[in-house]
C-alpha cells in the first residue's frame, strides 16, 4: 500500500465508512444485534438500503451465483472485487465484503482492492476452498494481522471461524482458533454453522462481537442476539430465495 493510501486508511478509520460500520458492532443491547442483509448486486443493495439497514455485508455465494460461478472461489478476483465495487457505488451505507480466503492475495494488494472497491468491512475466512481443510490457526493469525496492520483501521475484519464445517464442532474448538484472530486484530469473529447455543459460550470467552448466521430453520435475528451475536448475516440465503421467487414467474410465464 503506498503512503496515499495508508494516510487515506487513517482517515477513514477516524471518519470514513469502517468508523461507522465498527461502532455498529458495540454497544447493542441483547436481542437487539446489528442485522446485514446480503446483497448480490446494486439493485438489491438500493432495495436493502431504501429499507433502513445502516450497512450491508455481501455474500460471495450469492455473487458467484449472480454473475453464473459456483461458490468456494469460483468467481475470479477480479469479478468480485467489480462486483463489490458496484454494490457500493449504489448505495451511501458501509458496505463490507465477503472475499472468502483471500483469493490468493497478499495482505497489502487484498487491502488495497477492498478500499479500491468501496469496502468497509471484509470476512476472511479459515479454510482452503481448494482442499476443503482447515488452514493453520497460527497462520491464519498471522495473515489477518498483517491485513488489520495494512488496512490501518480503514476495514472492519470479520475473521470466520470453519472448524463447524472442517473441524472438531465444539465451542471449545471455535474458541481457541477465534481468541487467536481476535489477538491479531480481528474486529469480528464468524464461527460460520456453530449451533445457536454455542454463540453466547464463544461470545464470552473471545471477547469481541460474534457474526451468526441466520438462515431458514435457525431462530430469527433477534433470537441469535439473544443467545450472544453481535452481528448477524444470511450467506447466499437471500439471493436463494429471490432466485426462487424468479423460478416461480418464470414457471407462471410457462403455465
Amino acid at each position: 500500500m503506498t503512503t496515499h493510501q495508508t494516510n487515506a486508511a487513517q482517515t477513514a478509520d477516524a471518519t470514513g465508512p469502517a468508523a461507522v460500520l465498527r461502532g455498529l458492532h458495540h454497544g447493542r443491547a441483547q436481542g437487539d444485534p446489528l442485522v446485514l442483509p446480503g446483497p448480490w448486486d446494486a439493485a438489491s443493495a438500493r432495495v436493502f438500503a431504501d429499507a433502513g439497514f445502516p450497512a450491508l455485508a455481501t455474500p460471495s455465494a450469492g455473487i458467484a451465483a449472480s454473475l453464473g460461478y459456483p461458490d468456494g472461489q469460483g468467481t475470479p478476483a477480479a469479478e468480485m472485487f467489480a462486483a463489490v465495487r458496484r454494490i457500493t457505488r449504489a448505495v451511501d451505507v458501509p458496505v463490507s465484503a465477503d472475499i472468502e480466503a483471500g483469493y490468493g492475495l497478499g495482505p497489502e494488494e487484498l487491502v488495497e482492492r477492498l478500499l479500491e472497491a468501496g469496502a468497509a468491512g471484509c470476512n476472511l475466512e479459515d479454510s482452503d476452498p481448494a482442499t476443503g481443510t482447515l488452514v493453520d490457526a497460527g497462520e491464519q493469525a498471522e495473515r489477518l494481522a498483517a491485513v488489520v496492520a495494512a488496512a490501518g483501521g480503514a476495514l472492519v475484519v470479520n475473521a470466520r471461524v470453519d472448524t463447524y464445517l472442517r473441524g472438531e464442532r465444539t465451542p471449545q474448538a471455535a474458541i481457541e482458533r477465534a481468541r487467536r484472530y481476535a489477538a491479531a486484530g480481528a474486529d469480528c469473529v464468524y464461527p460460520i454453522m456453530a449451533p445457536a447455543t454455542h454463540l453466547g459460550p464463544i461470545a464470552e470467552a473471545v471477547g469481541v462481537p460474534v457474526n451468526a448466521l441466520c438462515k431458514p430453520g435457525t431462530p430469527s435475528p433477534r433470537e441469535l442476539g439473544a443467545l450472544g451475536a453481535s452481528r448477524v448475516t444470511f450467506g447466499g440465503g437471500l439471493q436463494a430465495q429471490a432466485l426462487e421467487a424468479v423460478r416461480e414467474m418464470a414457471a407462471g410465464l410457462v403455465g
